[in-house]
């Protein structure tokens, strides 16, 4: 840490000269090339590892481990395993089916798997020694809480609201990413009424440092230096930032995805189940926009994650930004200044000069 430096014990422990966590992000953003930039940046970076069999897990942190020394981290969500009636399979189909037609897909059909098993996924992480797991969906036992430990894995559990956030310290976890109503992406709230868990970063993140005592990362909203800095103030230990890095060059999303989020206005985006079967914030198109016509076939989350998969990977090949899952937040407009095709290493040290000119500005105001 050089002279001057806002330092927070969080940052302290994982060596970091930033205090920016690259947020892990499902849809294939987060390639172990931004991974370890960020990390080799002086961040932490974070693989979205939930969607990965464990043989991938094990070779993206095999990738990961070449480019860098430095901590890096993984995502799992927490899921039971998915067994749907063969109704609710046949009626998300259904609605489906007219959207698979637009891209000259054949009909949907009944899969094998849904998702990845889970408890393999936590004994790969386990098996990896992977510096730090942070999960989202769901609250861990306080007994793999434990296992995580004593192989010496740092555990972030995801709250949405306080009572998760309590819930997590109580099973062990040793800190808490905040994620405010503006993060893109799925929502990962497990205790209550989706509806009711809705809370702004700005709110949420010193209430969950007040009740918990543990170290609080803020995501959600957050694009800049002036983000970085409201973070620290309201209490929170590193800013996560995810839709700031949507767009970095090693980012492995379709190009029609990061040209949307480029253009993308303060309201562009939406909360909605209708692509996943889980609440997700994302920029409203056609895709988004059909299916949530049909939310009585629309299947749980992983069913209908899967069921949509093919589509979106299909629209993706096309570069066709109309039938993909456009994941973003609401501060995505902030990050339109920055030149197109961004480095990872780059965007860091872009973060990390507004982060210092920000606080030097704030100082300036005390004198």
């Amino acid at each position: 840490m050089s002279e001057g430096s806002f330092v927070t014990p969080f940052a302290q422990r994982f060596e970091m000269r930033v205090p920016v966590v690259q947020a892990p992000m499902a849809g294939g953003a987060t390639t172990p090339a931004m991974v370890a930039a960020a990390s080799n940046a002086g961040g932490l970076g974070f693989l979205a590892g939930a969607a990965l069999s464990p043989e991938k897990l094990a070779s993206e942190v095999a990738a990961i481990r070449a480019l860098t020394d430095r901590p890096f981290g993984v995502n799992l969500f927490v899921l039971e395993p998915a067994a749907p009636d063969h109704a609710v399979v046949r009626r998300a189909l259904e609605a489906i089916d007219p959207l698979r037609a637009d891209l000259g897909l054949p009909p949907g059909q009944p899969l094998e798997r849904y998702a990845p098993d889970f408890r393999v996924q936590l004994d790969t992480l386990i098996e990896l020694r992977v510096p730090v797991a942070s999960f989202t969906f769901g609250l861990l036992p306080a007994d793999d809480v434990a296992r995580l430990h004593a192989n010496g894995l740092y555990v972030i559990g995801t709250a949405t609201h306080v009572a998760e956030g309590v819930a997590w310290r109580d099973a062990g976890a040793d800190a808490i990413a905040a994620q405010g109503a503006e993060a893109g992406g799925h929502r990962g709230t497990f205790t209550g009424a989706f509806e009711d868990a809705l809370i702004g970063t700005m709110a949420l993140v010193p209430q969950l440092v007040d009740a918990t005592g543990l170290p609080v990362l803020a995501a959600g909203g957050i694009m800049d230096g002036r983000g970085i800095v409201a973070a620290l103030a309201l209490g929170a230990q590193a800013a996560m930032m995810g839709s700031a890095f949507l767009t970095c060059h090693e980012s492995a999303i379709p190009q029609a995805w990061k040209t949307r989020v480029r253009t993308a206005s303060d309201t562009s985006t939406s909360v909605t189940r209708a692509i996943t079967g889980r609440h997700a914030r994302g920029i409203r198109n056609p895709l988004m926009q059909r299916l949530s016509e049909t939310m009585d076939r629309i299947a749980p989350y992983p069913v209908q994650n899967a069921l949509t998969q093919e589509l979106r990977q299909s629209a993706g090949r096309a570069q066709n930004g109309d039938y993909l899952s456009l994941w973003s937040g609401q501060g995505a407009p902030l990050g339109r200044a920055r030149r197109e095709g961004l480095g990872a290493a780059e965007l860091m040290a872009q973060l990390e000069q507004e982060w210092r000119a920000a606080t030097a500005r704030i100082a300036a105001l005390e004198r």
